[in-house]
């Protein structure tokens, strides 16, 4: 049984929920595994109009879990397949006939804070904290960031953020689009509740094509910026560099 993802649903509201806090929600194969088969559970589900997506503990997901690095990335063709899976989510949510709303605490890092920014609402909580690590090690972003955060932040913000790495609080995901709202820490989940009854109450068909009508049409280059990133991520993580930094982390 794969309990790394817990899956609930309320009334029309379906609750995913990362389950790893020992590992602070790390992202191993099992995680991702399970976060899209819960994703495509909610999807199916006809009752379900919004779908939370939280952490359990003490983070929303402190990105990929560097200790599964060398089962990840034995060979080319496991290292495609990992990186593949993890894009995977990035289409299951933008591509997702519901609306998807990111509750962050904690640290949201890497991948997922690649997956927060795929969302459709992110509501941050005044204590989380976030950044992309990747290039430290010598590895690349995915999740269409490089798309969608160039578009969202500009260019030099996009180049700020993936380049220097540099760890910021939630005021500052505010400043950049990448927070919708930030919330007390408390309050977090009430917030994200509140959001997804109100989208619930209107009808599922019109806010569903508006939402395929606005991302198809915001992000038309997101398809070539996910072939991009996933070619460098599989060249990066089969780096020797980026192996030898990541197992220094």
């Amino acid at each position: 049984m794969n309990d790394t993802v817990i899956s609930t649903r309320e009334g029309a509201i379906a609750w995913v929920k990362l389950n790893r806090p020992e590992r602070l929600n790390a992202m191993n194969r099992q995680l991702v595994d399970g976060l899209a088969d819960a994703l495509a559970r909610a999807e199916a589900d006809d009752a379900v109009r919004a779908i939370i997506l939280h952490g359990e503990g003490r983070a929303f997901c402190s990105g990929d879990d560097l200790k599964d690095l060398d089962a990840q990335t034995s060979s080319p063709e496991t290292t495609q397949d990992w990186v593949e899976a993890i894009q995977n989510i990035t289409l299951q949510i933008m591509q997702s006939r519901k609306i998807v709303i990111a509750a962050v605490h904690g640290w949201c890092v890497g991948g997922a804070l690649e997956w927060a920014v795929n969302c459709d609402f992110r509501i941050f909580s005044d204590k989380a904290r976030w950044f992309f690590p990747e290039v430290s090690y010598g590895l690349f972003v995915t999740g269409g960031v490089t798309a969608l955060l160039t578009k969202q932040a500009g260019p030099q913000v996009a180049k700020e953020l993936m380049i220097l790495g540099e760890r910021h609080d939630a005021q500052k995901a505010l400043e950049v689009g990448i927070a919708w709202k930030v919330v007390p820490d408390d309050q977090l989940l009430n917030e994200a509740r509140a959001l997804a009854l109100a989208i619930a109450e209107r009808p599922a068909g019109a806010v569903a094509e508006i939402k395929h009508a606005i991302n198809e049409g915001f992000h038309s280059s997101l398809a070539q910026a996910m072939a991009l990133e996933t070619r460098s991520t599989v060249n990066g993580f089969l780096s020797p560099e980026a192996q030898a930094r990541a197992k220094e982390f």
